[in-house]
């Protein structure tokens, strides 16, 4: 069976798409909207189907035996009270090896994400993915579920989590002290706003990722490596003024737009992903990270 992608599909359905992914509408909104373009047999709720991830071929796999991974759990108790994550590492590393948060999209920590900090760790480094979820009872296994219970979350308590797994990452001691996170969609906002936050993050790599308020701005140390999609117009909607006070604070940073491709390009468990612009905005991301945390 070929594998759909987002040329396979109207534009508007991928606008209504991403309108239900981030939550302005819901699943029966998105069924009666795509109704009118459910054409040759299919369904609205077939298109809702094509759309949604499949994890069944992660790239590397859980039991990769060059990798330790584990889930680990520490306190966090200006947030939610506990933090948990997935810790990976490469087996055979020699010395202290650079850190990188990762941050998930609005679902949680799916098996894309772990399956992400798994291929860090393949690029040498140690990745800590923790899970936004875990005070409701963690990433359900069902996306649709997992979308439902995002909506739950006290935001400020959820940074603070982000914030207090950020902090610990840096003081493991297999790591060298250097940090750097990436994040997609929900997560690239969070990358966002730990640069804003933390004034000994050397690295942020937001993909897709809402932009800070243009006042945080000034507090940021870190280098940045931001990605966006062509034809996502609702996170480029925010991009001049971002730039704008990323200039006027003279913050280093990279930008980045993926011609012709739609948000969440880099996502291998979509047909929005794109190939080409995923293996570039990946390959510029370990590269960034390699510079930065040496």
């Amino acid at each position: 069976m070929t594998r759909k992608t987002a040329a396979d599909f109207d534009p508007e359905v991928l606008k209504l798409f991403d309108q239900y992914v981030h939550g302005n509408i819901n699943r029966r909104d998105f069924l009666s909207s795509a109704t009118r373009y459910a054409v040759g047999g299919v369904t609205a709720a077939g298109l809702l189907s094509a759309l949604s991830p499949s994890f069944a071929a992660p790239l590397v796999t859980p039991d990769d035996q060059r990798l330790n991974a584990r889930f680990v759990e520490i306190p966090s108790p200006e947030g939610n009270g506990t933090v948990r994550g997935y810790l990976v590492s490469p087996k055979d590393a020699k010395g202290k090896l650079p850190l990188v948060l990762v941050v998930h999209e609005n679902r949680g920590l799916n098996p894309h994400i772990e399956d992400i900090a798994r291929r860090l760790a393949l690029d040498g480094f140690v990745a800590f993915a923790p899970d936004a979820l875990y005070s409701l009872g963690g990433y359900p296994g069902d996306e649709d579920k997992a979308r439902a219970l995002f909506g739950k979350l006290d935001q400020a308590k959820t940074r603070a989590d982000f914030v207090t797994a950020a902090r610990w990452l840096q003081q493991q001691p297999q790591g060298n002290g250097k940090l750097g996170v990436v994040g997609f969609c929900y997560g690239g906002g969070i990358a966002n706003y730990l640069a804003t936050q933390l004034p000994d993050l050397l690295a942020a790599v937001p993909f897709y990722g809402a932009q800070p308020k243009a006042e945080d701005v000034p507090r940021i140390k870190a280098h940045l490596l931001i990605h966006d999609a062509e034809k996502d117009e609702r996170i480029r909607a925010g991009w001049p003024a971002y730039e704008k006070a990323l200039k006027d604070a003279h913050v280093n940073y990279q930008y980045h737009v993926y011609a012709g491709v739609e948000h969440g390009f880099n996502n291998d468990t979509t047909p929005r992903y794109d190939a080409a612009a995923a293996k570039l905005a990946w390959q510029r991301t370990i590269d960034f990270f390699r510079v930065r945390l040496a």
